[in-house]
Order: structure tokens, then sequence, then C-alpha cells
């Protein structure tokens, strides 16, 4: 007689559904995890939950995933919605260690939209995929009432080539293994804060928003078999995405954040607001982990290629705090880094 499966846990217990569940934080971890996860994945993982998925078809290994794109204003200094939706699904696949070869693209579109606005962001999305060395080979279209979408809204699914004998994944991090970052933090979530106008501030800051694979590449070349670890740190930052390692890992992460690089936009938007920049949104920066003996090839790699100049080691891997990222200050103090429950800066990516 067959046995019948038992019914999925599901553990959210949220009442409804918050702007804090799509922030990355937190509430997004409950939501995925105590929900989807259970019902679409059952539950049971061969790996922690990552930005991109790599499946075996026939002895052919390809990485799969997909993005949403909600930001607003449509147009910010340094990109836009329709390039920030290409480099942001290419970047998912480069930091899982693939090179993006197809997009979909699907539009939804806000009644009455200005038909130029429009034709920008298409030719803005057609650039950034050549410029990315992708094709975009389908997409779909819809159309809703004035007032629904902010103007618009994109979604893009991504499929990539597995570059090969590539291994990574938070159970192959090890005490003593190095944390890099390829450059400044928190250009992205400050820019947009200032095109909105939020913030009377006057900068020259720019969006970070740019395809991470030439980096990627580089680093793999000159250290692949001492590369445990990639993620690329957008909705709630650099410290969402150590945190999430930590957990998974069950080690410890100690960042000096005198270490870590900063612009001085950045630094003084946070402490106007009080924001911690290590909960800023990224779009064109990745953090790897890296075995010690590989970690200054690595490094040394970066910063050779054109956009890693500033890239630095940042921190290292210890057996304790285990599942917590610890602060260092210039001065010796220490503070735990957390990750926030929703997002201070929402629709940025």
């Amino acid at each position: 007689m067959a046995t019948i499966a038992a019914p999925p846990k599901i553990r959210f217990r949220d009442a409804q559904v918050e702007m804090a569940h799509g922030a990355g934080g937190k509430a997004s971890r409950r939501l995925v995890e105590g929900l989807f996860a259970p019902l679409l994945f059952g539950g049971d993982s061969a790996e922690p939950l990552g930005d991109a998925a790599h499946l075996d078809f026939n002895g052919t290994r390809i990485a799969i995933t997909t993005d949403s794109f909600v930001v607003r204003p449509l147009r910010f200094p340094g990109g836009s919605i329709g390039e920030l939706a290409v480099n942001g699904t290419v970047n998912d696949l480069a930091v899982s260690g693939a090179r993006a070869e197809a997009l979909v693209v699907s539009y939804v579109l806000e009644a009455g939209l200005p038909t130029p606005i429009l034709e920008a962001e298409v030719r803005a999305m057609g650039e950034a995929a050549r410029n990315a060395g992708v094709i975009i080979a389908s997409g779909d279209t819809k159309v809703v009432e004035h007032g629904k979408a902010d103007g618009m809204y994109i979604t893009t699914a991504g499929i990539g080539r597995v570059i090969p004998g590539l291994r990574m994944s938070p159970r192959s991090v090890r005490p003593g293994d190095q944390v890099i970052l390829s450059g400044p933090i928190g250009d992205h979530g400050i820019t947009i804060l200032l095109a909105r106008g939020d913030l009377d501030l006057e900068s020259d800051l720019r969006s970070d928003t740019r395809p991470v694979l030439p980096l990627v590449e580089a680093l793999v070349d000159a250290a692949s078999p001492g590369l445990r670890w990639m993620r690329d740190p957008t909705r709630g930052g650099l410290a969402t995405s150590l945190n999430e390692l930590a957990r998974d890992c069950g080690l410890g992460i100690v960042l000096h954040e005198d270490w870590i690089p900063l612009r001085d936009a950045v630094r003084g938007a946070c402490e106007l607001l009080g924001l911690d920049p290590l909960h800023i949104a990224n779009e064109g920066q990745f953090v790897a982990v890296l075995a010690p003996e590989f970690a200054e090839l690595a490094l040394d790699a970066l910063q050779r290629t054109p956009g890693g100049e500033d890239a630095a080691i940042i921190g290292e891997v210890r057996e304790a705090p285990a599942a917590t990222v610890l602060g260092v200050a210039p001065y010796g103090g220490t503070r735990v880094i957390d990750m926030l429950v929703g997002d201070p800066l929402p629709r940025i990516c």
C-alpha cells in the first residue's frame, strides 16, 4: 500500500505580507524558508538557498536564476531599471560560478507610462545585455491600471553555463579563510535615496550597477582552487550576505571595519540618516571567501582588473562567535553586525 507523505510543515506565522518581507532581511528569510521552501521544494535542499540553482541535464551542468526589479525612480545617476535588470541577473549567475548565456524578460507596465520612457528602458536593457555578452531570448508584456506599478516592473530569468571545476558552498568555508570585497559599498542605495530627493545633499555619487563577471573570471583564473563562496550583496547589503553565510556555515565572520572600502559621500549620508553602510544595497560588487593561501593571489588579480582597483581583504572566518558577524572598529572595540528585519530604503533594486 502506498505511503501518504506528510503535509509540508509551514513555519511562516505572520498574519499578512508586509514591505519588510521583500527587503532581503530577516522578514524575507522567514517568508522564503517558512512558506515557499516547504511548499515548493519540500523543505529539503542539498545546499543552502542561494541566488542561482545549478542543475544537471544529461551531463550538461547549467545555472538558472530569476529576479524582479521595482526601483523608484526608474532612472538614476549611473543607471536605470532596464540596465539594472540585466546586470542584477547576470551577476547572480556570476557569483554562483556561471557565465550568463541568455535572459528572458517580462515587463509589467502601468497604463499612462509615456512611450519615450519605455523606449529608453528597452534601449538600456538591450545595451546592457550586449555589454554583458548575454542575449535576450524571449519576453512577455502585461499592462496594469494606472497607479499600480510605479511606471514599470521588470522580471528576468537567466540561464548560464557553469564554470568547469568550480564548486562553492557555505559548507566548504573553514576557519582562517579570508573575506574579500570587490570594491566600495553603498553606492547604489545612497544614489537612489539622493535621486528621490529624500535628502538635501549634493553629491556626484553614481550607482555601481555593472556586470561583475570580468572580476569574477579574474578571481577564478587566479585562485579557483581556494574559492569557497561568493555573493553579490544587493538587498540588505554586505551585512545580510555575510550573516546568511555565517548562519549556513555555522562559523564566525570577523570584519575589520576600517578595511572596508567606502566613499565619503556614502559615509556622510549614512551618518546624517543614522544608517549603517553595511546594510545598504549594492548592484556592482561581490564578496568572496577564499582559503588563506589564495587570498593575496585573488586580491592582486582583482586589483589588476579594470573596476577592481579598490578591492580589499576585509576580514576572516573564525570558529567563534559561531554563526555571527562581528565588526572590529579601528580603536579595537567590537560589535555584533546583524541583518535587519526589513530595509531602510524600499524599492531600490
